[in-house]
């Protein structure tokens, strides 16, 4: 399988990416913990049915040392028990602002207030921001059809 379009061979694709990871970079370096982003990023990759995504953060994350038995219940993290309520009220921040087109309203008041008894104010900001950014990369994913399951960890670093 190739990809539609090489994003990292492309002028404007590389550029745009140069950007947009710099943007990731004020997320990663924030103070929202490492796990909660790649669990975030995992749920709303999940959501999207982007492989490249998938494949690089669910290793990352289990390079970083997280377990298989949390890999593995991402996408049933209501009924599992391994996540934290605070990781808890950060999934379910991330799939209302996925599925922002499912819902009139996108993220209700409740899961807003749900996560903001977890995270303080610049937690918050990085939270949403990671959000966005996550189905951005989604979505650039997707669309160009990007081929998945050859990622390293660091790959990218």
């Amino acid at each position: 399988m190739e990809a539609r379009l090489n994003l990292f061979g492309s002028p404007v694709a590389a550029k745009f990416g140069k950007y947009i990871n710099s943007a990731g970079k004020v997320v990663t370096d924030s103070t929202l913990p490492k796990a909660t982003q790649e669990l975030v990023k995992i749920r709303a990759s999940q959501i999207n049915g982007c492989a490249g995504c998938l494949d690089m953060h669910t290793k990352e994350a289990a390079h970083a040392g997280e377990t298989s038995v949390r890999l593995n219940l991402v996408a049933a993290w209501r009924e599992a028990k391994v996540f934290t309520e605070a990781e808890r009220a950060a999934l379910e921040l991330a799939e209302q602002g996925t599925r922002l087109a499912d819902a009139a309203g996108g993220v209700t008041d409740e899961v807003w207030a749900n996560a903001a008894k977890h995270y303080d104010e610049e937690q918050l900001a990085a939270l949403v921001a990671l959000i966005a950014l996550i189905n951005a990369y989604n979505r650039l994913n997707v669309i160009v059809q990007q081929p998945a399951g050859d990622y390293q960890p660091g790959q990218f670093a």
